[in-house]
């Protein structure tokens, strides 16, 4: 099937309408935004002397949302200069205009009618083969469509993005009897790839998967917290990190979701529900409660949780009062704490006797049994199940993939034994001596295992290993990952850099220039990297051991020399937080293959230090040859205004406007594909006979530009925004990026910089006020203005 999507019309410009355009913008694919005509004027469009035939108020609802857009947090756009992808419209004047795309999106109201209503317009204005597609969360795809013409039922499927769709992974795709197999297989593949979702295929049931089991587990957790007398804090404080769930747990989650959302999802399957099930679809009144005072969450204020002062209070359920928030303490709590693994951490809360074990049994049994019964009703496999819960909820393990983890067998005896019936189907696969849904890359799918779906675009380092490994360290891992190309993985806390990893940096590039023809560096931990070692910085300041510390600055600029000048091509591939030296590595290599989510900034003056390992000099580079050599002022400025303000980007694109990608770099949305673009990255440049960078003198602003980067900081002393030791930071980076005390466009080598950058880096560690920032940052996270 040849079939390209260039541009795209979304039909509702709420949040979830308008964060979908957002995210076709981000991938660089225009949308028609879409929404009804207003009935009347506002009183600043009356001001203006507008009336209901003028353009700008039948496109307000529309426009309105394009502008909200870059105001919202977190940013739907990567970056504001993509809101020029998105043209606002209405649904009377641009109907026609349907015949323009190539996929149409319905994000409108949850009710089936005025859905069927619009789809009949869609249905006459469209050009025949347009795939067009419901947001839906819950509704009938089939009852949308079943009146239309042939053609739009074959080209019509449910795509359920979950909110914010640029953040959360998980695309849920349900085609209908009548969807042709090459739409469907068209629309994984583009969403996977374009879109960078993770994709999976569902039953057209109520809520479909994630939500169906998403929010049978939350009001299984609200009833728990009601009949066993816990807190919503208390709640919080086990079901977030320590099952493996993001830290906005269960109750902070539904007050981010919004309490209406949720009351509506959970009568899509009341509705439809009976016995047992309607009952738990049916929320505590103290919910309906809530939502009847617009306490929705987040977006009112207060839900669950309201924010007094820099407190944060929780909400009592008999009350509806708000207290201090509270823990569960549990020995089992500490003891899972300890636990490095997760499902460590599973089976030692599941099985305690206390009270935090209790809690943990009572609301992951039935979500397992619930899972299991539903299953092949919503899904047509448990992987898929589990992927929808990863992907859209954020669980690190799916429910079967938890029911590994704290023993099937074991945990289904507990289950008969307190009265609960287990599905069939599960205690078949027992009784045929198979313990596990998961053996190696295989799940249990209907009395036999079956292959997961393989992606070649998706490298996964865990299965690489051990076999794979050239060798490694405490630090850093040399993997062998195919083609003759090699990859560098960080596996120290927090991916930090110490004097293992700069070990491991150069020792890789000696083995590949000899026997490789480039080389990733990459993990698949959190993020990429958060900088140096800051606690071995300061242990060894506050010794003194100041000799340390300059021969560790010196391992490191050397070690970023040798990614920069390496004859084989270096690439870098960030995703996630990549700060301070995360950024040091990535600038000097041959090219950055780095993830849409790249967080990256030279962020040393946090912690009163300035980037010591070719950060400055590395950045100034990138913004001169931006420049083409003219206005050597300007490029200083930029640089010193990026480090000294500890800019980080808030997306790859963003990266690319701070001057930290540039031409020769790549964004990669789907960070799934990351490794595999990386590696293709390296033989693309080895194929066109790459060679390393010539060494040229680079010509520096000197005394006179020093002068001028140094009066904005001191005017922003004098206008009471920076401390004197923020001023004493300034100085010195003006100091290393002018090139010190020379004449304007003088020409200077490299090492010269590096000399004036480890210089500064090192008075900088000595001061007292520095050591305090990093002491600051260790202990509380956060940076300290002294």
């Amino acid at each position: 099937m040849n079939r390209y999507i260039r541009k795209v019309a979304v039909i509702g410009s709420g949040v979830m309408g308008s964060g979908i355009a957002a995210h076709l913008a981000n991938v660089g694919i225009p949308s028609l935004l879409l929404d009804v005509v207003p009935n009347e004027v506002t009183p600043q469009e009356e001001a203006r002397g507008l009336t209901l035939e003028d353009i700008a108020v039948r496109n307000r609802l529309s426009a309105t949302a394009i502008q909200k857009l870059a105001k919202q947090k977190p940013a739907p756009l990567s970056s504001k200069t993509k809101a020029s992808y998105i043209e606002a419209g209405n649904l009377e004047d641009d109907l026609s205009r349907l015949q323009e795309v190539d996929w149409i999106i319905e994000v409108i109201v949850e009710n089936l009618t005025i859905k069927q209503q619009l789809l009949k317009k869609v249905d006459e204005a469209r050009k025949p083969g347009t795939i067009v597609s419901s947001n839906t969360s819950g509704i009938s795809i089939e009852a949308m469509s079943k009146e239309l013409s042939e053609d739009f039922r074959a080209h019509f499927l449910g795509t359920h993005f979950f909110n914010p769709p640029r953040y959360l992974k998980l695309l849920e795709i349900i085609p209908t009897e009548k969807t042709k197999d090459e739409v469907t297989t068209f629309m994984k593949t583009f969403a996977e790839e374009v879109l960078g979702k993770g994709v999976v295929e569902c039953k057209d049931t109520p809520n479909f998967i994630a939500n169906r089991i998403g929010t049978y587990g939350l009001l299984v957790t609200v009833n728990e917290m009601i009949k066993g007398g816990y807190s919503v804090g208390e709640v919080d404080s086990v079901t977030g990190p320590l099952l493996g769930r993001p830290k906005s747990a269960s109750f902070r989650t539904l007050d981010v979701v919004g309490l209406d959302t949720f009351l509506h999802v959970a009568k899509n399957v009341y509705d439809v529900a009976s016995g047992s099930e309607k009952s738990i679809f049916d929320p505590p009144s103290f919910m309906k409660e809530m939502a009847e005072k617009g306490w929705l969450g987040s977006k009112s204020g207060q839900g669950f949780y309201i924010k007094q002062g820099k407190e944060i209070l929780e909400l009592d359920p008999k009350t509806l009062q708000y207290n201090e928030r509270k823990k569960l303490k549990a020995p089992s709590i500490e003891r899972a704490k300890q636990a490095k693994k997760l499902p460590d951490k599973l089976i030692t809360l599941t099985y305690a006797d206390d009270k935090a074990g209790k809690l943990v049994w009572n609301l992951l049994k039935p979500v397992l049994l619930y899972s299991a019964g539903k299953a092949y009703e919503i899904a047509y496999d448990i992987y898929a199940v589990d992927q929808a819960m990863k992907w859209g909820f954020g669980w690190e393990l799916g429910p079967f993939e938890t029911w590994d983890a704290i023993g099937v067998a074991k945990s289904v005896e507990r289950m008969e034994s307190e009265g609960d019936t287990v599905p069939a189907w599960v205690k078949e696969m027992l009784a045929s001596g198979q313990e596990s849904f998961y053996q190696g890359g295989s799940y249990y799918h209907q009395g036999r295992y079956e292959a997961k779906p393989v992606n070649e675009k998706i490298v996964n380092l865990k299965s690489l290993k051990p076999d794979n490994v050239v060798f490694k360290n405490s630090g850093a891992s040399l993997l062998d990952i195919g083609n003759d190309v090699a990859l560098l993985e960080f596996h120290s806390p927090n991916n930090s850099i110490g004097a293992d990893v700069i070990q491991m940096i150069n020792k890789s590039i000696k083995e590949v220039e000899k026997n490789y023809k480039g080389l990733v560096i990459n993990n698949q931990g959190k993020n990429f990297c958060v900088g140096a070692n800051l606690m071995m910085i300061l242990m060894e300041a506050q010794d003194d051991n100041f000799f340390e510390i300059d021969l560790v600055v010196r391992q490191f600029q050397q070690a970023m020399a040798n990614i920069r000048y390496s004859e084989k091509p270096v690439v870098t591939a960030p995703f996630g937080m990549t700060l301070g030296g995360g950024t040091e590595i990535c600038l000097p290599s041959a090219s950055i293959q780095a993830s849409l989510e790249t967080y990256m900034g030279l962020v040393e003056v946090g912690v009163g230090l300035i980037p010591g390992g070719g950060g400055n000099k590395e950045l100034y580079l990138r913004n001169l040859a931006k420049s083409d050599g003219k206005d050597l002022q300007s490029v200083a400025n930029k640089t010193f205004e990026t480090i000294a303000m500890a800019k980080v980007s808030t997306s790859a694109q963003e990266a690319v406007d701070h001057g930290f990608l540039g031409t020769k770099d790549g964004i990669v949305i789907n960070g799934d594909f990351l490794i595999n673009r990386a590696k293709n990255e390296v033989l693309h440049l080895d194929a066109k006979g790459y060679r390393p960078p010539e060494r040229a003198k680079i010509p520096v602003v000197g005394e006179s530009g020093y002068a001028t980067m140094l009066l904005g900081a001191k005017t922003m002393k004098f206008g009471g925004m920076i401390s004197d030791h923020d001023l004493k930071i300034a100085e010195k980076l003006a100091f290393s990026l002018a090139g010190g005390r020379v004449t304007k466009g003088t020409l200077v080598d490299e090492q010269y910089l590096l000399d004036l950058e480890r210089e500064a880096f090192l008075s900088l560690v000595a001061e007292p006020k520095s050591q305090q920032r990093m002491q600051y940052m260790l202990t509380k996270g956060k940076p300290l203005r002294n």
